[in-house]
C-alpha cells in the first residue's frame, strides 16, 4: 500500500521486536546445524472476540515492510554481543536475509477460527526469527479493522461511520492503525491527520466543548465557528443543555448564514452526550421545523454496535456516526498464534501437530491448501475448507468435515472454490502488490456481502463451517492417533 509524503509503513526499524527466546531457538538450530530444515508455520486465531460471527483480516501491509526490510546492522548486532551470543550466530545474522516464502489471506478478507490465515515456509531459524513480529503486527491489526466493521454492519445503508479514536488507542502507532484498518473497514474516513496524510485524504473533525466554553455564550462560539467554516458547519450541541440551549443556538445560527446569504448545504449538529435518541428525534424535529431539513445530525459518544442496533430500535435519527473507542480500542483480543505444522527433516517432509486436551486447541497439521466455497447460484460463501497440498477434489459434489469432530459431516455442490491465500514472498522476493486503501475498502464490502445474514448478525451469529475434506480430516486424525500411542508406549 502506498504511503504519501515520504511516510513509511513502519516507523522505525522492527528487527528486534522479538521475544528472546526466537532468538536463543534461532541460536541452538545454528549452532546444532538445523538452520537450514524448511519448515511451515501457520498464523490463525481460535475464537472471534466478542462472540462475533466473523473477524476482517489486516495488517498485511505491515508485515510486508516488516520483512522486506528485516536485517541486522551494527546496533542490532551490538545487542547480540551484549547478551552473550556467540560470535558464530553474530556472523550469521549479519548476512541475515528472509529467504522463505510467504502466503496470507488479503487484507479485508473476513476469516475464521482456525483457518491458516498467514503461513510461512522457511528455513526453521528464518521462520522463527520472524514469529513474534508477525504476531504482533497481525493482532491489534485485526482488532481494529474487525471492530470498525462490526459497527459498519450495524448502521442503516447511507450513514457514515468516521474513525474518531486515535485519543483512546494503546499509544501513537496503534492510534495510526486503527485510522488505517477502519478505513479499509470501511469507515468514510478518520479524524487522525497523520494517517490521513498518509494516505493522502482530508482528515475529518468538527469541534470540541473547549471551544464553545472559551467564548461568553454558546451562540457566540456557533457564529465564530460558522464564519470561518460555511462549508462544514457541523455544531457540537451538547455543551450547556442540547435541547434548551444547543439546537436553538445551531438554529439561530444557520438563520444567521441564510440572512447572510451563506451557504447552508453543510450543516449539520453532533450530540456527544445524554440519550442519544430521545435527543435526535426531537433534534430532528425543531431542525425541520425550522426549515433546515439539510442539516444532518451526527452522534458520538462510545457507540458499539449493539447500541447502533439499539438506536435504530428506537427510531433514532441521524446521518453520520462518530466512533473512537471500539475501533481504536474494542473489546477482546484475537489471540494469534504461531504455530509449527511441517518440518523438512532429512530431505523427507514431516507433518507436526500439537497435541491438547482441549479438542479446539489442536492444531491443523501440514502445509494446507485453503479454499473457500462460494454457491454458483447466489454467491454466498458456503464454507471455508483445509486439504493437503495435491490432493484432488471432487468439485461438482464435495463432502467436508469439521476437523475436531468426524461425526459433523456435510455435503455441499453447485459450488466454486477460490483458493483464499496468495503468494506474498517466493524465495525471499516480494511477489505481491499491495492494493491501495480505497481499493481494500471496496474489496471488504464485496467480500462481506458474500457471508450470510446469520453470520453476520449481532447476537449469537451462525456458525461458519471451517472443515477439512474427508481425506484431510482422516490424516489429522491418524496423526493424533500415532502421537497418542508412541506417549502410550513411553
Amino acid at each position: 500500500m502506498e504511503l504519501y509524503n515520504g511516510y513509511q509503513r513502519l516507523a522505525r526499524n522492527y528487527t528486534l521486536l522479538s521475544d528472546e527466546y526466537e532468538f536463543t531457538m534461532a541460536q541452538g538450530y545454528y549452532l546444532n546445524g538445523k538452520d537450514s530444515n524448511e519448515a511451515v508455520f501457520d498464523v490463525f486465531f481460535r475464537k472471534v472476540p466478542n462472540e462475533g460471527g466473523y473477524a476482517i483480516m489486516a495488517g498485511l501491509d505491515k508485515i510486508i515492510s516488516y520483512i522486506e526490510n528485516l536485517r541486522f546492522g551494527e546496533v542490532e548486532l551490538a545487542y547480540f554481543r551484549r547478551n552473550g551470543y556467540s560470535e558464530e550466530f553474530i556472523n550469521y545474522l549479519k548476512n541475515f536475509k528472509f529467504s522463505g516464502d510467504i502466503y496470507a489471506i488479503p487484507d479485508g478478507t473476513p476469516v475464521f477460527p482456525n483457518e491458516p490465515l498467514i503461513t510461512v515456509k522457511a528455513p526453521l531459524i528464518e521462520a522463527q526469527i520472524v514469529e513474534t513480529a508477525i504476531l504482533s503486527m497481525i493482532n491489534g491489526a485485526m482488532e481494529h479493522a474487525t471492530g470498525a466493521r462490526r459497527i459498519i454492519e450495524a448502521v442503516p445503508k447511507g450513514v457514515g461511520v468516521m474513525e474518531f479514536g486515535a485519543r483512546r488507542a494503546d499509544g501513537s502507532e496503534a492510534a495510526i492503525d486503527s485510522s488505517i484498518y477502519g478505513i479499509m473497514a470501511g469507515c468514510v474516513g478518520t479524524s487522525n491527520m497523520i494517517a490521513a496524510d498518509m494516505l493522502n485524504i482530508k482528515a475529518l473533525g468538527t469541534m470540541a466543548h473547549s471551544f464553545i466554553e472559551s467564548y461568553e455564550t454558546e451562540l457566540e462560539a456557533f457564529l465564530a465557528y460558522a464564519k470561518i467554516y460555511p462549508n462544514n458547519c457541523i455544531l457540537l450541541v451538547d455543551t450547556i443543555d442540547t435541547l434548551r440551549s444547543g439546537v436553538p443556538n445551531a438554529i439561530k445560527t444557520f438563520k444567521y448564514m441564510q440572512d447572510s446569504g451563506m451557504n447552508t448545504d453543510h450543516i449539520g449538529i453532533r450530540i456527544d452526550s445524554g440519550d442519544l435518541a430521545y435527543l435526535s428525534i426531537e433534534a430532528r424535529k425543531m431542525l425541520d421545523a425550522a426549515e433546515f431539513p439539510q442539516a444532518k445530525i451526527c452522534l458520538s459518544n462510545g457507540l458499539t454496535d449493539k447500541t447502533i442496533k439499539s438506536l435504530i430500535m428506537q427510531g433514532a435519527k441521524f446521518d453520520s456516526l462518530g466512533v473512537g473507542d471500539n475501533i481504536s480500542k474494542p473489546d477482546g483480543r484475537m489471540g494469534c498464534v504461531y504455530k509449527e505444522v511441517g518440518l523438512n527433516e532429512n530431505g523427507y517432509w514431516v507433518p507436526k501437530i500439537k497435541l491438547s486436551n482441549d479438542a479446539i486447541k489442536i492444531v491443523n497439521p501440514d502445509f494446507k491448501i485453503l479454499y473457500r466455497a462460494y454457491d454458483k447460484d447466489t454467491g454466498f460463501a458456503l464454507a471455508d475448507i483445509m486439504t493437503r497440498q495435491n490432493e484432488k477434489i471432487n468439485k461438482d459434489k464435495l463432502l467436508i468435515v469439521s476437523p475436531t469432530d468426524m461425526l459433523k459431516r456435510t455435503i455441499i455442490s453447485n459450488f466454486e472454490l477460490v483458493r483464499l491465500q496468495k503468494p506474498i514472498f517466493i524465495r525471499g522476493k516480494l511477489v505481491y502488490s499491495d492494493p491501495q486503501i480505497m481499493e481494500k475498502q471496496r474489496y471488504c464490502d464485496r467480500q462481506m456481502a458474500t457471508l450470510y445474514p446469520e453470520i453476520k448478525r449481532i447476537e449469537k451469529p451462525h456458525g461458519y463451517y471451517v472443515d477439512g475434506t474427508e481425506e484431510y480430516v482422516k490424516f489429522k486424525n491418524e496423526m493424533i492417533m500415532n502421537v497418542k500411542k508412541l506417549v502410550r508406549k513411553i
